[in-house]
């Protein structure tokens, strides 16, 4: 596979991180971010300006953030419930393939995505919906679907392709960019430590598993590129939704300040902090 150039960047909890960065001089051109909720932050006020209310697109999401301190452009095309399916080839409702937004002008690529293709953050929220709403729609059904073991390593097997394929198609439309995969924010407690609400144990078991396994693809695509990677996981493990300096939130039914097991204001803030740092620590490729 031809990547960028040098050995992948790891961003995570080691070592300082700054509200500014000299990296914004080692910058040029467009930021591009890629993704799905998790990087467009719905619920976050206030909507990014011109955005699609569906795509849940905040004006403070990390993306926003981190071009702003790099002083960079800024198109941000993520859009919440995407897939890294449809981030290549748009939906078949029409909604275009994000990864077009990414020309010769591109400086950063940012992608953070993958949670939808493996049923993620959707069955914990599927799960933790009251019994009575479980009861009388299909979400039970749902979300037992997405805990189907074959199923998951089928939906892990086309994720691991759709990754590469990512990494691939940033280097050919912008040969010179900085593509950085950025990981998801840690949602869950750790295990036996914490009760996690409405959330069924067994589902969080789960989703501690699914999300280690992501955080492990995303890494190895990061890898097998060459690019960058966000190690947001690792750096928010003290900070997850039941903790006392949260980064995500827990299950609401209701999205101020972000949607149920999404990032909040603060988690949006640290991950940009540590962007910007990794865009100082990448190289553009050898054209």
């Amino acid at each position: 596979m031809v990547g960028l150039s040098g050995p992948v960047v790891v961003v995570g909890h080691n070592g300082p991180v700054t509200e500014g960065s000299p990296a914004a001089a080692s910058a040029s051109g467009r930021l591009v971010a890629l993704g799905s909720s998790f990087a467009a932050g719905p619920g976050i006020a206030p909507r990014a300006a011109g955005s699609p209310r569906r795509a849940g697109r905040s004006a403070r999401n990390y993306a926003h953030l981190a071009a702003a301190r790099l002083g960079l452009d800024l198109d941000d095309v993520s859009y919440s419930g995407a897939t890294i399916r449809e981030i290549l080839h748009g939906t078949d409702a029409g909604r275009p393939a994000q990864i077009e937004a990414v020309t010769a002008s591109a400086g950063v690529v940012t992608l953070t995505g993958g949670g939808n293709d493996v049923g993620y953050v959707p069955r914990l929220v599927l799960a933790s919906l009251p019994r009575v709403v479980r009861a009388v729609t299909s979400a039970q059904r749902q979300a037992d679907a997405f805990g189907d073991p074959e199923q998951t390593e089928q939906r892990f097997a086309d994720l691991t392709a759709n990754l590469a394929r990512v990494a691939v198609e940033v280097r050919r439309r912008a040969p010179r960019s900085r593509l950085l995969f950025v990981d998801y924010l840690t949602i869950l407690p750790p295990e036996g430590t914490t009760v996690t609400g409405p959330l069924p144990a067994d589902v969080a078991d789960w989703g501690r598993t699914v999300a280690r396994r992501l955080s492990d693809v995303t890494r190895a695509a990061a890898e097998g590129s060459g690019s960058g990677f966000v190690a947001a996981g690792v750096a928010s493990l003290s900070h997850h939704a039941w903790s006392a300096e949260p980064w995500t939130r827990r299950f609401s039914l209701s999205l101020r300040g972000g949607a149920p097991y999404h990032p909040n204001q603060a988690g949006m803030r640290a991950v940009a902090a540590r962007v910007v740092t990794a865009v100082g620590a990448v190289s553009a490729p050898d054209p």
